[in-house]
């Protein structure tokens, strides 16, 4: 049940702040889309590296594919190096700093693969795939130079001596043509040692031409191997802005920032608004909620317009004040409020319209002598009215009638007196409520705000239930508090609470749910 409760009030505050949050969603979706409609399309262009490792590693088949995807994960950390960017824009003659280009592409080994896929991103989508395909072409020709400067000595000097050898072997020939053919023992001895230089220089060429040859291949089988394994192709689509993805986050973003905004002001704000709120906070039932009237509207709704729902709400009230106390008849009603501008008087009037209309003959008292109003809300004089009964210790002919059959009121009088508080504290007081008790079924008092002075508290006491007006949305939580401890302390019978001036919508109260 308690879980239940509380869904309720969450619910109820979504409800209450539900223009809010529509309110964000659909500015925060209209800023997005207005936003990305402004910004530049931005293309994004993919060309992909296959990593393959030296055949000669000597490795089983499984290490090698590990190996390799390590080696991937090196090559993609070297692609975006300085060297690979300022050889693309030397190349391509791009206008910006490789710190500028490398913040446009991004570099990424696939999963479980020996794939490098090299991204990059351009307001042109065929500029954007020029660019890849020149990354990867420069990154693959400075890493096969840089694996092959291993060799690049020693097949250097093999070179040298193989060039060497070239000029002796031929410096050798022409000697031997020269000398023709031996006619004496010394030239053919001659011949015989220049035939056998001639035979070691070309054997020994032969070697130099292996042990070249076999190096080159140890340089190749000993390189791992980048290929180009697909190219980059000029997009034909954006990657963003993503205008409508943009809008659909911006609203939900904007949704959740009023949802937090909204129950950040419901945590913040200490006035009752709810029935739930009234139970809660003062631990008394509310015995009604009255609607808020309209501008313009005559306070006198129950005369003026009878049908209307604040109308039923007034009996409704009088319903359960009725029933509220069945052992013990309510016969004097005091009718309160925490601070001034709650409603009270407005209240009073209207029950006491209602009781009357209900066939109990019904006295309406002015007992606040600080700001009396019940004489301008029924239009009538205020003579001598309380205070001059109180003066005479009678109300005759002091009471007027209204047009409210069996209803009639007692206003304060033309001029309110200095000390309202011993004024009604005393005994003159309550023999006017005995008075009034033998010829009325049921007394309303309209009493001064409870925190504004004593009035109330000593009123309480004569009075046989008080009712306490909570203007809805604007009475503090502490200020109801305090108020409902004052009565009791002087041991005043609060019977219920009055939630009014409650919000209506369609016709129906937004905060009456149960």
């Amino acid at each position: 049940m308690e879980e239940e409760i509380d869904l309720r009030q969450y619910l109820q505050v979504l409800r209450r702040w539900v223009w809010l949050i529509l309110g964000c969603t659909v500015a925060a979706a209209l800023a997005a889309f207005i936003v990305s409609s402004q910004l530049p399309p931005v293309y994004r262009a993919s060309a992909t590296l296959l990593v393959r490792l030296a055949p000669s590693s000597g490795i089983n088949e499984y290490t090698a594919v590990l190996t390799s995807e390590r080696l991937a994960t090196t090559y993609s950390q070297m692609v975006t190096g300085r060297p690979v960017m300022e050889e693309v824009i030397r190349q391509m003659g791009l206008p910006e700093t490789a710190e500028q280009l490398v913040k446009r592409v991004k570099v990424e080994v696939l999963r479980n693969t020996q794939l490098i896929r090299v991204s990059v991103e351009d307001t042109d989508p065929t500029r954007a795939a020029d660019i890849a395909n020149t990354i990867v072409a420069v990154f693959v020709t400075q890493t096969q130079a840089i694996q092959q400067s291993r060799y690049a000595d020693s097949l250097a000097s093999l070179q040298a001596q193989m060039e060497e050898l070239a000029r002796l072997i031929q410096e050798t020939q022409i000697e031997l043509e020269r000398l023709g053919e031996p006619r004496t023992e010394q030239e053919k001895v001659n011949k015989a040692q220049l035939e056998s230089i001639l035979a070691g220089y070309r054997n020994t060429y032969v070697g130099l031409v292996q042990s070249y040859e076999q190096m080159r291949l140890m340089a190749t089988q000993s390189t791992d191997t980048l290929v180009i394994f697909e190219k980059a192709q000029a997009p034909t689509e954006p990657v963003r802005p993503r205008k409508w993805m943009n809008t659909a986050l911006a609203a939900v973003l904007g949704a959740m920032m009023a949802v937090f905004a909204a129950f950040v002001i419901e945590y913040l704000d200490d006035t009752l608004k709810t029935l739930d709120d009234v139970n809660r906070t003062l631990g008394l039932p509310t015995l009604s909620a009255i609607g808020r009237l309209e501008e313009g509207q005559n306070e006198l709704i129950m005369i003026t317009d009878p049908l209307s729902p604040v109308s039923e709400a007034f009996r409704v009230l009088r319903t359960n004040i009725r029933y509220s106390s069945i052992d013990r008849p309510l016969q004097v009603l005091l009718v309160t409020s925490a601070e001034p501008m709650e409603g009270k008087s407005t209240v009073a009037a209207n029950l006491a319209i209602a009781l009357a209309q209900a066939g109990l003959r019904t006295a309406l008292l002015d007992t606040d002598m600080r700001r009396p109003r019940l004489h301008q809300l029924f239009g009538l004089h205020p003579r001598e009215g309380l205070v001059g009964a109180l003066l005479a210790g009678s109300t005759d002919g002091r009471l007027q009638p209204t047009e409210v059959e069996g209803l009639s009121i007692l206003p304060v009088g033309e001029k309110p007196p200095p000390n309202p508080v011993e004024l009604l504290g005393s005994q003159r007081m309550r023999e006017l409520r005995e008075e009034l008790r033998k010829s009325f079924d049921v007394i309303v008092m309209d009493s001064p705000p409870v925190l504004i002075g004593a009035d109330a508290a000593v009123l309480g006491q004569i009075a046989d239930g008080v009712l306490l007006v909570v203007n809805a949305g604007k009475t503090r939580r502490e200020m109801a508090r305090e108020a409902v401890e004052r009565l009791r302390q002087v041991g005043a019978n609060v019977i219920g609470v009055v939630l009014n001036r409650v919000p209506t919508r369609r016709g129906r109260y937004y905060y009456y749910y149960r």
